[in-house]
């Protein structure tokens, strides 16, 4: 994948995406969107999957999004509005239970969520 730096800041070049390529980190865990029946909606690397229960690393809620029409959206092409989303800050672990919808990401996807600004309270 082509990259480039801006002040120290390293970026993928979007046209170097190949669209329907899975998202996977190097320890081969797949990178998902979970919706739960409660407790919202989260994007992370899927851990393990047991019924409903479902653990995620790297991960974030998925507060409010823009810029797609629907979550099947957001794991395809991602955000083409990342300044109105609000994702909080990353967690390294999250246990879900009631999962009702798990959504493979895009690799675009994937660098899309990871584009948004952490939102957070001031």
């Amino acid at each position: 994948m082509d990259k480039i730096t801006v002040n120290g800041q390293e970026y993928i070049l979007a046209s170097s995406v190949v669209p329907n390529e899975r998202a996977v980190n190097t320890d081969g865990l797949k990178y998902v969107i979970v919706r739960t029946y409660s407790a919202g909606v989260f994007a992370g690397y899927l851990e393990s999957r047991n019924g409903q229960e479902v653990v995620l690393r790297n991960a974030r809620r998925l507060w409010y999004w823009s810029g797609a029409a629907s979550l099947s959206q957001m794991a395809e092409d991602g955000t083409t509005n990342p300044d109105g989303c609000k994702f909080p800050c990353e967690v390294d672990r999250v246990e879900l239970l009631q999962a009702v919808e798990i959504l493979d990401c895009s690799e675009k996807s994937r660098l899309s969520i990871y584009s948004v600004n952490v939102w957070e309270l001031k």
